[in-house]
């Protein structure tokens, strides 16, 4: 069946387009405007999420007898969904039925399964957008937009970019050698598509979905039967993701168990056991650098796919529009309270100062400032909530308010339980600065000069890893430098950005979030090597009549 393949090739089309220009491009418009879901959707949306607590998730046909879940918003009501409880064994069993018959589904066929299944996540976007909120502590309108079209955005360029690669060569060949007077050898050949095998996506608590989409489309579209295991306080985003793809991949034929769902709770967890089945052949995983360090050296029969721990930096040398930096900052600094993997979270200043189109600033004058812009930014209460959110894990809290007393205090904020960063001024190589600070928290410190504060930026992302980098400066030679030196660090660097495009924020079809290249992860959302070995090709030959 390759209808849904025929419904939303021009949908593929225009991906592929896309992947290739990296111009701007998306088919889930990312505002929630009843103008472009429907008047009543923002309603519906809330209703059927409120359907959904307190109750079972209904799952149809998933194995799994007993049931699990734990979810406690960060905004205080716990959640009450219970999902269905399938042992290892249980999904490895299912996952394994399920894969001859999605191995040999053509490519057509699993394309159309996912653009369908994205479209239809589209539609959900509004109760996808409560589910994020009240999992993630997520403002409704980042959550809408992150657990959303974003998330399907990020979907879609996993699939077109699997489509690629599965498309780049000929399925089948006449071979003909010549043979000078005798007759030529003549061969028919043909490819077969081989999946790696079974597919575990490992999510995490603050962007369940469009951490895990990615892996999840790149994995379906090649032929690999997928395990979705949540992060156990933020299960119902991905839950409503896998009732989608399983309904979808049923009207399509295949087998619904070729995506499952693995739901545990904190203090009962079944990731060890899973990644390390020898029947897992794929893992992609979102979290901490220590897990990340234990599936290298543990679930080593699989290919692993990881965004991890990084510190990421800001160098502040010089720039022609100070207010227009301090509130890009400030909003950077700010936006869901630092619990993003793309936040700044070192801010390099040189000693003496900096040249700025209000004159010269002393290292003082831009670190109070910007504690100022921040407190400005934050100043309203409605207006401090829906930039800051809450926090998703108390652990975060509670390792922010430790750091209180370290270092000079600039802004207490979330250390004394008021919105935005903890803003800390500690000497160059202090040890903290040195490791990501997961959260709230950012550290000011003074280098003996701009060239100082390139190296060490670059260099901390060299050893412990980085997914963004800033750098403000006038100076065109200077900037050449950093961008050098950053590019040899391997993390993808903004420069002054003063307008409403943030560091923290990573386009679809555009940029290449995570480069792969120093220690904050080993892929690539979504370049080449993030779809291609998710299968491999094998193929048959014989001889042929002349």
């Amino acid at each position: 069946m390759t209808d849904f393949f025929d419904r939303h090739r021009p949908m593929l089309d225009a991906a592929v387009q896309a992947l290739r220009s990296r111009e701007f491009w998306t088919p889930f418009p990312e505002v929630p405007s009843g103008k472009i879901y429907g008047d009543t959707a923002k309603a519906e949306g809330d209703s059927d999420y409120q359907a959904l607590l307190g109750q079972d998730f209904a799952l149809p046909g998933h194995p799994g007898a007993a049931r699990a879940g734990a979810e406690v918003s960060p905004y205080g009501p716990a959640l009450a969904v219970r999902y269905p409880a399938a042992t290892p064994d249980e999904l490895i069993a299912a996952a394994t039925a399920a894969a001859p018959a999605l191995a040999a589904a053509s490519p057509e066929m699993r394309l159309g399964v996912c653009l369908e299944a994205l479209v239809r996540l589209n539609r959900q976007s509004f109760v996808l957008g409560n589910a994020t909120m009240h999992t993630t502590g997520q403002a409704f309108a980042m959550a809408f937009q992150a657990g959303g079209p974003h998330a399907q955005d990020r979907g879609l360029e996993a699939a077109a970019a699997a489509w690629t690669e599965m498309t780049r060569f000929a399925s089948s060949a006449r071979w003909e050698k010549p043979q000078g007077k005798a007759a030529p050898i003549v061969m028919e050949k043909t490819w077969t598509l081989r999946p790696a095998g079974i597919a575990l996506t490992i999510g995490c608590n603050t962007f369940p979905t469009w951490n895990s989409y990615p892996g999840i489309f790149a994995s379906l579209a090649t032929g690999n039967p997928v395990i979705v295991k949540p992060h156990p306080r933020a299960i119902l985003p991905l839950a409503l993701t896998v009732r989608v793809l399983r309904e979808v991949l049923a009207e399509a034929g295949l087998p619904a168990d070729a995506v499952l769902l693995a739901v545990d709770e904190p203090g009962a967890e079944i990731t060890k056991d899973l990644a390390t089945r020898p029947e897992v052949k794929l893992i992609d995983y979102t979290g901490s650098s220590t897990f990340g360090g234990w599936l290298r050296e543990n679930a080593r029969q699989a290919q692993l796919f990881t965004e991890e721990t990084g510190v990421n930096s800001v160098v502040i040398a010089a720039t022609s529009d100070f207010d227009g930096m301090l509130g890009n900052l400030a909003f950077a600094l700010s936006l869901y309270s630092g619990q993003m993997c793309t936040s700044p979270q070192n801010i390099y200043i040189p000693e003496g100062g900096i040249e700025t189109n209000l004159g010269h600033k002393s290292f003082d004058d831009v670190a109070t400032a910007l504690a100022a812009a921040i407190d400005g930014l934050l100043a309203d209460p409605a207006r401090a909530a829906g930039i800051c959110g809450a926090i998703a894990n108390p652990a975060t809290s509670e390792r922010v308010g430790r750091l209180r007393h370290h270092g000079r205090l600039l802004r207490a904020g979330a250390a004394e339980g008021q919105p935005g960063p903890l803003l800390l001024a500690v000497t160059a190589g202090d040890a903290v600065a040195s490791d990501e600070c997961f959260g709230p928290v950012a550290f000011v410190i003074a280098t003996p000069d701009a060239d100082s504060a390139i190296r060490q930026a670059a260099g901390l992302a060299a050893s412990k890893g980085a997914i963004t980098a800033a750098l403000y400066d006038t100076d065109p030679l200077r900037t050449a430098r950093a961008e050098a030196a950053f590019a040899d660090a391997g993390v993808n660097l903004s420069i002054n950005l003063t307008g409403n495009i943030y560091v923290n924020q990573s386009a679809a079809f555009s940029d290449f979030h995570v480069t792969g290249a120093n220690p904050a992860g080993n892929a690539s959302l979504t370049d080449t090597a993030f779809v291609a070995t998710r299968f491999r090709r094998v193929m048959s030959r014989r001889l042929s009549a002349a």
